[in-house]
């Protein structure tokens, strides 16, 4: 019997009677973190990681939530879960499932270099793994953090030697935290969004130095002029930006590798800054489970998979509702096969 199988709520652990990451109410869901295509508000019950517990509740209220720090193994219904580091988030997990001597491992979201804001991703030896493939294609290699941050540096101290504010875009969860702890805080003052500061909050409560950050409303404009801001998408054109002036602007995302895209941003800049792994890293961490079965989900599926038969693999790919916090363009969201050998 398989341990993970779809149905229409998510994925689901039969001998355990529990959801990973569902996307329809249900009684008992493991959580891998806290975007809001896998944590989701109206289940009975939830499990994640310790430190997922303040972004969970701040994102979801009052909810009745079980946490566990990484590899402590929890049995339910005669099934042993653990939560392994994934390295995408604060609180980010990997669900290991164990039955009968059988082990899967659903990843959740991933990357592999570490950042400084979540604990690094760690291969998860398993029988079957579940995989992303948010970029999936070979086109997708990252920078590493010291060129990105080289980069945004530069672009920083160069707008500040004209007067000219530095408007960032990133999202809320994950990326603005991880902008926080690796730009250059000598060069300026950093004014952020109201949107971002309660998950600055979060990350400052669990143990992650960020810099002090400032809103727009408490500095003048020679500050302002100086400054790094950090804005979700949400705020490109609205007032609130009227108040920078002649400002850069850029928008930090995996996507910034492709050139349409950012013209279709609008943006002056575009840093390549992703929470999922590239198509290298995807590589190394399914290679590094050692799992002779290989389900893939989101993103470009069926190039991962052909990648994977090609070297000896059973892979196939299932269709699930997650998105992509980092995605351009919202991904669409089919109904779910049962078993997860639906699309090959």
């Amino acid at each position: 019997m398989d341990l993970i199988v779809a149905r229409p709520e998510g994925l689901y652990c039969p001998p355990g009677n529990f959801f990973i990451d569902p996307w329809r109410p249900v009684e008992s869901a493991v959580i891998t973190h806290g975007h809001s295509d896998h944590a989701r508000r109206g289940h009975a019950r939830y499990l994640a990681h310790d430190a997922s517990a303040g972004i969970l509740r701040s994102r979801l209220g009052d909810i009745v939530l079980q946490t566990l720090p990484y590899g402590e193994p929890l049995t339910y219904n005669g099934v042993r879960i653990s939560l392994h580091p994934a390295g995408h988030v604060l609180g980010s997990a990997q669900v290991r499932v164990e039955h009968e001597g059988e082990v899967w491992v659903a990843s959740g979201d991933y990357k592999l270099e570490a950042d400084g804001t979540c604990e690094p991703f760690e291969p998860v030896p398993c029988h079957t793994f579940i995989t992303e493939s948010t970029f999936g294609l070979p086109i997708y290699r990252w920078p590493s953090s010291e060129e990105l941050f080289s980069d945004i540096n530069q672009w920083w101290r160069t707008n500040a030697a004209a007067g000219r504010a530095s408007v960032l875009f990133c999202y809320a969860f994950g990326k603005a935290q991880r902008l926080l702890h690796g730009v250059d805080e000598s060069t300026g003052p950093i004014i952020v969004h109201g949107a971002l500061e309660p998950l600055n909050q979060v990350y400052r409560e669990a143990g992650v130095s960020l810099p002090a950050t400032r809103k727009a409303a408490e500095v003048d404009a020679a500050t302002i002029s100086q400054a790094l801001i950090l804005a979700p998408p949400s705020a490109q054109g609205t007032p609130w930006m009227r108040r920078f002036g002649n400002y850069s602007d850029a928008f930090a995302s995996g996507w910034m590798l492709l050139r349409g895209t950012r013209r279709r941003r609008g943006v002056d800049r575009g840093f390549v800054m992703s929470d999922h792994a590239d198509w290298p890293g995807l590589q190394r961490a399914i290679t590094g489970t050692g799992a002779e079965r290989v389900f893939v989900t989101h993103g470009s599926v069926a190039v991962m998979v052909r990648w994977l038969q090609a070297r000896g693999l059973d892979a196939c790919g299932f269709v699930t509702e997650y998105g992509d916090e980092d995605a351009a363009e919202p991904s669409s969201a089919e109904s779910p096969q049962s078993p997860l050998s639906a699309a090959p």
